[in-house]
């Protein structure tokens, strides 16, 4: 059985677009669902367009979504000299031919021809010309597209897409100045790196009509394509910065973790049943053509916030504990110091169900995160009233001797509420207040458990003495 090889194929010149990286996901998921390989080429034949700097932001969006991919990154500006060679191979074979038309002449036809309202679709002189007739002049190459019959594209997603062999032009391969287009660069670069399943957007779908012309002239084996529909805006416009956020670090900036950004990404425009909430090993079981729609994708930031809640609820302490790290530092927030590292990854039971973002979760892990002595937020401040504080002064002697479990604790508390003629609900605003400066955190008995005896009591002690003179 031949190997799958799926390839991404991003230019360079700007961050990695979210249509690109589910682009990029599909690909690595059908590669790596089935054994195969997954490659990266960077098109950078725009050279005025093309920089350093996008290409590092393509791959560090690549590297935080976690789409490894084989082998070497593949610059295709580096292989001109072999997209020409393959130019110049279809010349000797007469499927292609030097055409010395000007840009005036070229110019001079369409205008004629739309004058007398026929196809403006550019019919070289040079086409079939006699070699001994050609001029001492500049020219560039054009590939021989045949002019009767249809060109049929056997599409995974869209399905038999037809087109009509004279509604498609010669197109050039080489310039005058020698260097390859982008459609021939493609072709010969899928070629050469043993791609066999091309996996784009459906912007790409006509390209294929001409590009197969290389493919067949050449002789080669034809890719499976499989052109999927473009991402929407809730409103079903095309995609654009007025429906927010666009570049895949700006989701990394936000807080979501990239298992939910994955999971969501693979969504958009693919279906395995009524599956919505899924591992990354079911993605890569389950991802086929099959189930990619042919209608275009809308972006639905409530979905996404909601798987990635459900993904951070179910990840491994450690992992989410290495993301909040990345986190910060693409937010160029502070880093974590050791301690609150430890803390921080210690409280994450009680901190992952119903954070759907990383910003969320911190929030939340506030108490893990500060030392004393505790400065409380304004909401906070007002549950330390001097009545508040001489209950948590009273409270402080029955917690020192409890042993610290979670039972205990919760028996110490309620018998102390009991006592003193009023129901914990009363004791938990102070003792939120107390512990983490906050009026919202997670249960007082999580925070003490987390804290420990020793900073739980400190930490009281402080709170019961704030304001006195």
């Amino acid at each position: 059985m031949t190997e799958i090889v799926t390839r991404f194929a991003p230019s360079p010149t700007g961050y990695l677009h979210i249509g690109g990286a589910r682009t990029a996901l599909f690909n690595w998921l059908f590669a790596r669902g089935r054994g195969g390989k997954f490659l990266l080429r960077i098109e950078d034949t725009d050279r005025e367009r093309s920089t350093p700097e996008a290409t590092a932001a393509i791959l560090k969006g690549m590297d935080w979504l976690g789409l490894d991919h084989d082998g070497e990154v593949i610059s295709q500006f580096e292989r001109a000299s072999r997209h020409a060679e393959v130019a110049h191979e279809l010349l000797a074979k007469g499927a292609a031919y030097k055409c010395f038309a000007t840009q005036d002449e070229i110019q001079a036809f369409r205008d004629a021809a739309q004058a007398e309202k026929r196809s403006t679709l550019f019919q070289s002189p040079w086409r079939d010309a006699d070699p001994a007739t050609h001029p001492d002049a500049p020219f560039v190459i054009r590939l021989k597209t045949p002019q009767d019959g249809e060109t049929v594209i056997e599409d995974q997603v869209q399905g038999t897409v037809r087109i009509r062999n004279d509604q498609l032009d010669d197109m050039i391969l080489l310039r005058s100045d020698g260097t390859p287009v982008y459609m021939l660069a493609v072709v010969v670069d899928d070629h050469d790196m043993g791609v066999t399943h091309v996996i784009r957007g459906d912007d790409h779908l006509n390209n294929a009509a001409r590009q197969m012309g290389i493919y067949t002239a050449m002789g080669w084996p034809l890719p499976v394509y499989a052109h999927i529909p473009l991402i929407h805006g809730p409103d079903g416009k095309k995609l654009s910065k007025r429906h927010g956020a666009l570049g895949v670090e700006e989701y990394q900036k936000m807080g979501y973790p990239a298992a939910g950004m994955r999971n969501y990404l693979n969504r958009l425009g693919w279906s395995h049943g009524d599956d919505e909430f899924f591992t990354d090993a079911q993605a890569r079981d389950w991802f086929n053509l099959e189930g990619i729609g042919k209608a275009p994708a809308r972006l639905d930031f409530k979905k996404l916030e909601n798987l990635c809640g459900q993904h951070i609820a179910q990840s491994d302490d450690a992992a989410l504990l290495h993301e909040i790290v990345a986190y910060l530092d693409a937010t160029d927030l502070p880093a974590l110091t050791d301690a609150q590292a430890e803390n921080l990854q210690k409280a994450m039971y009680c901190l992952k169900e119903r954070a759907k973002t990383l910003p969320e979760l911190l929030e939340k892990g506030h108490f893990a995160l500060i030392s004393s002595p505790v400065e409380p937020d304004e909401k906070a401040a007002k549950s330390l009233d001097p009545v508040s504080r001489g209950i948590l002064s009273s409270l402080t002697p029955h917690l020192q001797n409890a042993s610290w479990s979670r039972d205990e604790l919760e028996e110490v508390t309620s018998r102390f509420a009991e006592a003193n003629g009023t129901k914990f609900g009363k004791l938990a605003g102070p003792l939120r207040a107390a512990l983490a400066g906050r009026a919202v955190t997670p249960s007082v008995f999580d925070m003490m458990l987390v804290l420990g005896r020793d900073e739980t009591l400190t930490r009281l002690a402080q709170a019961s003495t704030t304001g006195e003179e």
